[in-house]
């Protein structure tokens, strides 16, 4: 098994932060992360946000990326658990609505290399949280540092 296809062209992607999503016990980040010349339609990103919800039971702080690929998207739903662990659900969309990704596979795929860019950002941020007095200073703090928009 080869780990790159002799054929295959690597793009940059564009990851910008969005609007927080702020609901009942649960703080979320927001990122877009999309090839430079596509645009993720607003109904896109308003079908996303609405997919989580409170009674997912996700975990009170953490970030969500939405990412184009080719016709489809992905939304990444992470969460911080165990004061130290990440928890991740994933939903996709390619010509209906979103749906809940279920995996059973033993060894399976996390995270892409554009992906990774949002959440390597996000794996200091918590720990300069878990370093803090996790207060509500603290709290605020996390959920205001977001990775700035870049090229990935």
């Amino acid at each position: 098994m080869i780990s790159v296809d002799p054929g295959y062209k690597h793009i940059r992607k564009l990851l910008t932060p969005g609007e927080r999503l702020a609901l009942p016990g649960h703080d979320l980040k927001w990122y877009d992360l999309r090839p430079e010349d596509v645009v993720i339609p607003d109904e896109v990103v308003r079908e996303a946000r609405a997919v989580i919800t409170p009674a997912d039971n996700l975990g009170e702080l953490g970030f969500v990326i939405l990412h184009r690929v080719g016709p489809t998207y992905l939304l990444l739903l992470c969460t911080w658990r165990g004061e130290n662990e990440l928890w991740e659900t994933v939903y996709g969309k390619t010509d209906g609505p979103f749906e809940r990704i279920p995996f059973d596979d033993t060894h399976k795929g996390t995270y892409c290399v554009w992906e990774m860019g949002a959440l390597m950002h996000e794996q200091q941020a918590w720990i300069t949280y878990l370093l803090s007095e996790r207060d509500e200073r603290a709290r605020s703090a996390y959920l205001e540092d977001v990775r700035p928009a870049s090229l990935i």
